[in-house]
Order: C-alpha cells, then structure tokens, then sequence
C-alpha cells in the first residue's frame, strides 16, 4: 500500500494482461486490505471460527453423529467450496457488500437485506458466547479449576478432575451421573431454567464480560480493514497451536476412541433423512460463512486482480479439515465421559445443545494431569480469540451494507452505533432461558432465512445474472478460464439440492421444545426477513425511469448502470467488451429454456 499514491500518479497499471486505471486521488476509494496475507488470514479468522469449534460439535451431536458426517462432506463439496468462491470472487469484482452487490439485479436487492437480518441474528447470539468463553478464561486463573469438583449441593455428580473409572452404585447401570463441569456451566454459570418460566435476569458478571467482549471488538473495528488484517496474523494462527495440543491429550482419554468412532462411522439411513441434510446444508453456511454476507464484505476490499480462487480453495479446504479435527477433539471427550459415567449411547451424555462446548472441553482439561490452569487459559484464550475472528467478519458484513448505503457517514459512528444495539439484544441471551431462546432463533432466525435466501442468491448470480457472465468477469479479473464443475455447481446442483432441502424440510417441520408464542415469534421473524424480496423487488421495478410496466420489470432484473469494477477506467474497459460481445453474439428470441440454460453453457 506504500506505492499506492505513485500508482495512481501514474493513472494506469497493467495486471494479468489487463490494463486497469487507477482513480484520481479526489475520486472515493474503497479502503483497501495491506496485503492478500492479511486478506487471507482475516477470512480464516473469520470462516474458520464459532461455526467449527462451538457450532459444529453440538449440531454433528444432534444428528447423530457420523450419520451428519457424510451429509455434510456432501454438501461441502458440491454447495459450499462452490458459493465460496462464487461469493468472494463477485465481492472482489464489484467491491460491493453483501446488498450493493445485487446492483446486478436491482430486483433481488431483498436478498442482500434479508441476508443481513440474517447475520444481526446470529450476530446477536455470538457475542454472549464470546462472553460465557471470557468468564470461563478469568476463571481458569483460580489454583484449582472451579469445575472440576462436585459442589456439595449437586445430586449423582463426578468430578470432572478423576481420571478413573466410576463405580456402579449397587452395581445398577441405571445410576447415571453428571460430571461437575456440566453441572457447573448449567447451574453456576448460567442458572439455567426452562423458557416456559420466563427468560429471568442474566448473571452481572456475564454482563461485564459482554461489555468487554464488545469494547475489544469496537477497538478493532473502528479502525477499519486495516486494524482488522493486522488483528489476523494472531486471530488465525495461534488457534491452531492450541487445536493440536487438545487433540493429542483427547486421544490419550480412556474411551476416546468409542467417541471418536462414533464420530466417523457413517449411518446410510440417514441419507434419507431431510432434517440431517438440511442440518448438513445450514452447518456448512456457518462453518464457511457463507450466504450471510461477510466473505462478499471481505472480498470487496480486495485489490482487483488477487488470485481469489487460490484464496477460496485453501481457506474452503482448511475449514473442512478444521471441523474434523475439532470433532474429533470433542467426540473423543464425548467418549471418555461415557466411559466413566457409564452411559452406553454418546448422544445421552450432554442434552445441553449450543452449551455442550463449555461442558466437554472443560471436563477434558480439568483431567490434565499437570497443569489444567495453563491449558485452561490457553484453551479458552483461544477460544476467545476465535470468537473475535469470527464476529468481526459478521459485524463487518452489517456494516459495509449500511456504508455502502450511506457512504458519506463516518466509520466510527456506525460501529458505536450496531455495537450499542447489539450489545443490548445480546444481553437476553445470557438469562437462565437464555440458551432455549438462542436455539429458536437460530433456527427460524438464521437456519431457515439463510436456507431460503441461499436459494435465491444461487438463483440470482446462477439464472438472472448468469453463469456464463460471472464466468467472463472471472476471466477479466483474474485471467482464469473457469471449468465446467464450478459451472454445473452454480447452475445445477447448488439451486437444485438446496431448493429440494428447503421444501422437504417445511414439509417435515417440527415445533421447537418450547413455549407456543416462542414459535410462532420465530416465524414471525423468518416472515420479516423474507418479506424484503417482494419489497425490494417492488421497489426496484417503480423506480426505473423506463416507460411501461413491461420494460421497467426486465431493467429491474437487468445489471444497473453503476455495475461492474469500482475504478471507472477498469469499469469503462469492462463495459466496452460486454457491449462488444453482445453485439457479435446477438441471436433471434429463442424459448425460454434455452435463454436460461444459455446463461450456463454458453
């Protein structure tokens, strides 16, 4: 960034065989990463986060283990590398967030607001876990990790320090215990309760440690992208120090194997069953981040001609292998926990969903037989650090979609301004019913909105805007000619597998474990957040200045003047081969499915 003002001194670079201007310094500049480094680790440290380490555990317990395994390497490999890179190569082209971007088609621009609603909800649940993870790093500092005794008032409780293997009172295999850990994060930490009996008052001292979770994060984002890419060089790589230490000590635990077995073990059945493939398809949007809108926010701060394919395959590979290894971390704990609770099946050890991270990794560090302080610290200081990585990617997707709307309004403000709001929703999830009501948002509020307008952000780059086109611009940026798996991906099977997923699982739809109006306020909000298409769409269509309801719904659907690479020069010179193109490849009306599948093959 150094030679940036010698660049645009002289006017024009010459990049890939393109030659692209440079804007004139009083033309606005979209702020730009220091380098592709600081790119790339910003977007592990924001892919490879919760969505691995806290997210994914609990879901690939849920669904049964490796009965979701297979499903969810399914859905990797055909939708999420696809989007993946699909996203961060047209967030790169056009240097537009996650709504900007639909000024390919103006009437899909309910997908970009929808997707934001979307990433404010899950937004709004990520801090306070960011805040339970720094409370358990403050509390691992104690001479004696507090979870790691039984307190006297607890019923049928282990320790969660005793390495052995527990007794059968009587010799009854029904007398079925709890290790102190569990016990400790349900009643100490979050004085859990049912949501039947209200959302209660949320513990102070989570409070303060939501407050100071959300003052690290405003620190960072105040500063832009830039303060971000150099936060990366730690948020990306000193997790993985911690990651290996955890897996060699899960291996050496008595039973891990049986845990870690189960784990990877595939069950055919459930091949056919809606729930795990829609479970597999929402996993591998949080776990890549995908569909929410912070990889195109990422990515539009990149330089036009960085190698993003490069960047997509090894980020989208090392997420995979990431969410392996974590599993096989928390499955081996899993195991050893049945081992000496005497419990036969993984999936009745912890009921706790979303708070099985806080019982299962502390019950495995406080079994470390030297020092369960310092790998507690280091456990949970990672952890933390994850959760940073992870919520400034979604905190920077809202924000670039509302500075993309107001660009003349200051940085600072709007970040002062969505972290005061969010850190005054966030506060209810850290109530007694606070988890109950984080496991129905994240269902309607995040599960179903991403699924549904997953569908439409495929269908709208895929079908409206067009394969072949994202293609041509593929090739006008970065000078890679893109190969027929990415195009049968993006045309075929993405909108096909995801629009069949979604139907079948309205269809076998199951109410929520909790109060009726809690439902329905679920719906409610998946109503909210899908009702933007229609609108936008509407919009879009009353505001075009041509003449006629006809022509003003196909410009609605139809790139805006605006489109195309953010310097005007690159952008003229993009316009220029488009209007060429069309001009020698202009063809009489054909039907409509041939004009569909010609946004494809041709």
């Amino acid at each position: 960034m150094d030679s940036t003002p010698k660049t645009i001194a002289k006017g024009l670079t010459h990049t890939n065989c393109i030659t692209i201007g440079i804007a004139s310094p009083t033309t606005p500049v979209r702020e730009k990463w220091t380098s592709n480094i600081e790119f790339m680790l910003s977007c592990i440290a924001y892919s490879v986060g919760f969505g691995n380490i806290w997210k994914f555990p609990y879901t690939a317990l849920d669904n049964g283990g490796g009965a979701f395994l297979i499903p969810y390497l399914v859905v990797l490999f055909l939708i999420g590398r696809p989007l993946y890179y699909l996203e961060m190569a047209m967030g790169q082209f056009c240097s537009r967030g996650c709504v900007k971007i639909y000024d390919m088609a103006p009437a899909m621009r309910g997908v970009g607001v929808g997707q934001s609603v979307a990433m404010v909800v899950a937004m709004s649940y990520y801090t306070p876990i960011l805040a339970i993870t720094l409370r358990y790093l403050l509390l691992s500092f104690s001479s004696e990790l507090p979870w790691s005794k039984c307190d006297h008032s607890w019923s049928r409780c282990i320790n969660s320090d005793f390495r052995g293997y527990a007794n059968v009172t009587n010799g009854l295999a029904e007398d079925r215990r709890n290790v102190s850990a569990e016990l400790y994060f349900t009643n100490t930490i979050m004085h859990r309760a049912p949501l039947a009996e209200g959302l209660g008052w949320p513990d102070g001292k989570l409070v303060l440690c939501l407050l100071v979770s959300w003052s690290i994060l405003v620190v960072i984002l105040i500063k832009g992208v830039r303060s971000t890419g150099k936060a990366a060089y730690f948020l990306a790589i000193f997790p993985y120090v911690i990651i290996f230490i955890l897996l060699a000590h899960s291996l050496s635990l008595e039973g891990s194997l049986e845990g870690i077995k189960f784990f990877l073990t595939p069950k055919w059945e459930s091949l056919f069953s809606a729930k795990v493939w829609m479970e597999a398809v929402t996993q591998c949007f949080f776990s890549l981040s995908i569909c929410f809108g912070g990889i195109i926010a990422y990515s539009s701060f990149n330089n036009f001609s960085n190698n993003v394919y490069r960047d997509a395959m090894i980020i989208s590979w090392l997420d995979t292998f990431t969410s392996i290894v974590v599993g096989c971390i928390v499955f081996g704990v899993l195991g050893n926990l049945a081992h000496v609770t005497h419990r036969t099946s993984i999936q009745d050890i912890v009921r706790e969903g979303p708070g099985l991270t806080f019982m299962a990794y502390p019950d495995a560090i406080a079994k470390f037989e030297y020092c369960p302080q310092l790998f507690s610290v280091l456990f949970f200081l990672m952890f933390f650090i994850v959760g940073i990585g992870s919520n400034l990617g979604a905190i920077t997707s809202v924000i670039t979609a509302i500075r993309d709307r107001c660009p003349t309004v200051e940085n600072w403000k709007i970040v002062m301004g969505v972290s005061v709001s969010m850190f005054c929703i966030s506060v209810v999830y850290l109530a007694p019913g606070g988890l109950d009501l984080l496991d129905v948002l994240d269902t309607y509020g995040a599960k179903y909105v991403t699924l549904t307008l997953a569908l439409f952000e495929i269908l709208t780059f895929a079908w409206i805007y067009g394969v072949d086109r994202v293609c041509r611009d593929i090739k006008f940026m970065l000078q890679i000619e893109t190969g027929l798996f990415w195009r049968i991906c993006w045309g075929i099977i993405a909108p096909l597998l995801v629009g069949v997923i979604l139907i079948v699982s309205f269809i076998d739809y199951i109410p929520l474990n909790v109060p009726a109006e809690y439902n329905v306020a679920g719906w409610i909000l998946y109503t909210f957040a899908i009702l933007q298409l229609p609108l936008w769409a509407g919009y879009a269509i009353m505001t075009q200045d041509e003449k006629g309801c006809r022509t003003a719904w196909k410009t609605a659907f139809q790139p805006s003047t605006t489109w195309g690479p953010e310097n005007e020069l690159t952008r003229d010179q993009y316009n220029k081969m488009e209007s060429k193109r069309s001009h020698f490849t202009a063809t009489p009306a054909r039907h409509c499915t041939q004009r569909l599948c010609g946004k494809i093959f041709d």
